[in-house]
């Protein structure tokens, strides 16, 4: 768990994969997130499969993370074709990926498949040396379903799990976050993403367990930091 009060701000911004997933991003606006990425020591950027080599060649020599989300928003795709995907980021410069489970088996309560679709994602980025973090979307899910897949990860061994992918009914919770990490310990981390727009409730999610806030609003949720410790 992190301690709040011994964070600073380049810990903060280190936290942040800076977000712009909108169906309407234009070239000019991912020049922007990854140009601010940079200026603020973001930790990553997060994008749409589209724009990973754009971001690859912007970012190229900085600390900032290319993070393509796969299978993105709906989780839909088979095993195979989120493999595809996976693959296909990487080579185009991917340094972490987010992907969406496939929520329909876990509704049904398929979770040889769901452990066989986190195994493989985990297994093809661990290989190539990229982090790897699955979105619940936990909006749909039952307590005891968000449960269930966060001990199905310590088997599969993702770098993070993750609440949202801000596209469904609701977004991040503190109380989420915190089953997450009861489950999971310090054997994987939890990101929180989804409705995160003030440093309140970012610091909310981070005394809760999360360690990586996934946001379009990092910028603000700094300027409320600064203000809190000034």
């Amino acid at each position: 768990m992190i301690d709040i009060s011994k964070l600073t701000e380049k810990d903060l911004c280190f936290m942040f994969d800076h977000t712009n997933l909108k169906a309407f991003a234009t070239t000019a606006d991912i020049t922007k997130l990854c140009e601010e990425a940079k200026e603020y020591g973001f930790r990553m950027v997060a994008i749409n499969p589209l724009h990973t080599r754009l971001a690859s060649w912007i970012l190229k020599g900085s600390n900032v993370h290319v993070g393509p989300c796969i299978s993105f928003p709906l989780g839909q795709n088979t095993i195979e074709e989120k493999g595809t995907e996976v693959l296909m980021a990487i080579s185009q410069g991917a340094d972490e990926i987010d992907y969406v489970t496939n929520i329909t088996a876990v509704k049904d309560g398929n979770w040889d498949y769901v452990e066989r679709e986190m195994t493989t994602i985990a297994d093809i980025c661990r290989s190539a040396g990229v982090l790897s973090k699955v979105i619940f979307e936990n909006c749909y899910l039952e307590k005891s379903e968000i449960e269930h897949l966060a001990k199905i990860s310590l088997r599969a061994k993702p770098d993070f799990i993750k609440t949202s992918t801000g596209f469904g009914t609701g977004g991040a919770t503190v109380e989420d976050v915190a089953l997450m990490k009861q489950v999971v310990g310090d054997d994987v981390e939890v990101k929180a993403a989804g409705g995160i727009r003030d440093w309140k409730t970012c610091k909310a999610m981070i005394e809760a367990g999360a360690s990586r806030i996934g946001c379009s609003a990092g910028m603000q949720i700094l300027e409320g930091f600064r203000a809190e410790r000034s």
